[in-house]
């Protein structure tokens, strides 16, 4: 499950400081801008078709990235789940069945307050 954070700035350092590779991404109001906002932040490749399955797929993936583990940090989520609350759960379900896949470069997802 995403892990909750207070601080986004916070969690980027710390995350660096334990030799992470940091992605930041948010605030998006939609399933689709977090969808492309996700697919941005982790340069997903161009194959990449924008729908829950497909952000699965590079999630377990990320071989275009370097090996090690990788932290997704989403600043703002609040207003997707506000706006779409729906989209919401949808986007954190694949998020955390991603994280729990065993791969290569794992993947860690925080949602930050701010």
């Amino acid at each position: 499950m995403p892990r909750h954070v207070p601080d986004a700035s916070l969690a980027l350092a710390q995350a660096r400081s334990q030799g992470a590779i940091a992605h930041l991404v948010g605030p998006v109001t939609s399933k689709v801008e977090a969808l492309e906002a996700i697919g941005t932040a982790l340069n997903f490749p161009s194959w990449y078709g924008r729908n829950l399955d497909a952000l699965y797929d590079c999630l377990v993936d990320l071989s275009w990235q370097p090996a090690g583990e990788h932290v997704l940090i989403w600043t703002g989520y609040q207003e997707l789940q506000a706006a779409d609350p729906d989209g919401y759960r949808a986007v954190v379900a694949v998020l955390d069945d991603a994280a729990a896949a065993n791969s290569e470069r794992s993947l860690s997802v925080l949602l930050a307050e701010s």
